[in-house]
């Protein structure tokens, strides 16, 4: 453990403590662990003793398919609420739960229903304002009675099923987000297979290609040669869909083909499907639909190209990509917190930039403080910064921010 500037015992590396644990407990040694995991022996020791830390998901899942554990059995996601905000969202995911194990397209569930119109709105909400605001709690609070109505309206209406099963995709999406951005295992992919379900069920080739979006954005980081595939496969079938609509599509599963790519050490195939959507957003006609709420376009272009710099390891270049970035263009905070979160990564990887990457981390926060709360590879980077936080503002936001993470003493 480090010991802090103003006397404070900064907190052990959880996940290296992890580490070292679940590899004495499979009788592996370091360099056989090291060996499988693509690292060196010393690095392992480090990142085992906390001298360094975990900082890309290719790494993390290089070290979990290594030791043949999922990710969050090293991570320890999901992490203990430290905040009524996000113990309410915790709370929230039991209901959740319920509703994805109950609920079957075409039978009706027997519960009570508003009118369309107020399902609809209650939807609308749903997807704008309280997905925009990255409000977890809310949105598990709402997702289980919602999805009743959904499913009632989809067995008694026939006429409306268009709208419902629409409706329904939205619903399950936030499903998903709410379990996997708080770490939940399971639920985020039983989500995503009913949002596919009702995809096959529209028959739409965009719809298709955006339940498949959905499956390499919310699937386990353990398949992602599987979600590499299946996104350039929707791409393919998208190929004679004419429309804005296929174009955001196509260009969106371009970005998860990317980030499979990345996370695999694949920078030139990273970097051409990356091009690929670049292409497509610039051949998006001026007005358009924002189809399903992608926000594909030249700005979505740019946070992606420093998410993926930022996964690649690729440190000063990343602060030079984000001043071509307009985070605020898109009205998702998760996403806005996303993109100054891999800036603040990066910018932690040289001690020239560390004060920036603090801010960038803090702002982060402040944006969505459920969803920085809770993502692995910020606090791993807080968990780095730490024991060299000065005295100064920054050494005290840097405190404050692991504070409210529940990772520095009190």
């Amino acid at each position: 453990m480090g010991v802090g500037n103003e006397g404070g015992v900064t907190p052990p590396n959880d996940l290296g403590r992890r580490l070292r644990e679940i590899r004495a407990w499979r009788g592996q040694s370091l360099q056989v662990t090291a060996d499988l995991a693509g690292i060196s022996f010393g690095y392992l020791g480090k990142l085992e003793r906390g001298d360094k830390h975990v900082d890309s998901r290719r790494l993390l899942e290089d070290l979990a398919t290594a030791l043949r554990v999922a990710p969050q059995e090293l991570t320890g996601r999901p992490f203990p609420p430290t905040d009524p905000l996000t113990n309410e969202a915790h709370a929230a995911i039991t209901g959740v739960e319920a509703a994805l194990e109950t609920y079957d397209l075409g039978e009706d569930p027997g519960v009570a229903v508003r009118p369309w119109p107020d399902v609809a709105e209650a939807v609308s909400t749903l997807t704008e304002q309280l997905r925009e605001n990255a409000d977890y709690a809310a949105m598990g609070h709402v997702l289980p009675g919602l999805l009743g109505e959904l499913h009632a309206h989809y067995a008694r209406d026939p006429e409306r099923r268009r709208d419902v099963l629409v409706a329904l995709i939205y619903a399950y999406r936030a499903a998903a987000s709410v379990c996997k951005n708080l770490g939940v295992r399971g639920l985020p992919m039983m989500a995503v297979r009913a949002a596919h379900d009702c995809a096959q069920e529209l028959n739409e080739p965009e719809w298709l290609g955006y339940a498949a979006y959905l499956r390499g954005i919310m699937g386990g980081p353990g398949a992602r040669q599987r979600q590499y595939d299946l996104a350039v496969r929707a791409v393919d079938d998208l190929t004679a869909t004419p429309g804005p609509n296929a174009i955001q599509v196509a260009g969106t599963l371009h970005f998860i083909a990317a980030l499979a790519c990345a996370v695999q050490g694949d920078t030139v195939r990273t970097y051409d499907h990356l091009a690929e959507a670049d292409d497509l957003a610039q051949r998006l006609p001026e007005h358009h639909e924002n189809f399903a709420g992608l926000y594909f376009g030249p700005d979505n272009v740019q946070l992606w190209r420093v998410s993926l710099a930022t996964e690649l390891g690729e440190g000063s270049k990343v602060a030079e990509l984000a001043h071509g970035a307009h985070p605020d263009t898109i009205p998702l905070r998760a996403w806005q917190a996303s993109f100054h979160g891999d800036l603040g990564r990066a910018l932690a990887t040289d001690r020239a930039t560390r004060v920036h990457s603090v801010q960038s981390l803090v702002t982060a926060e402040q944006l969505a403080p459920q969803y920085v709360r809770n993502n692995v590879l910020i606090r791993e980077t807080v968990t780095d910064l730490l024991p060299t936080a000065s005295r100064d503002h920054t050494g005290r936001e840097l405190r404050g921010l692991a504070h409210r993470m529940g990772m520095a003493p009190r």
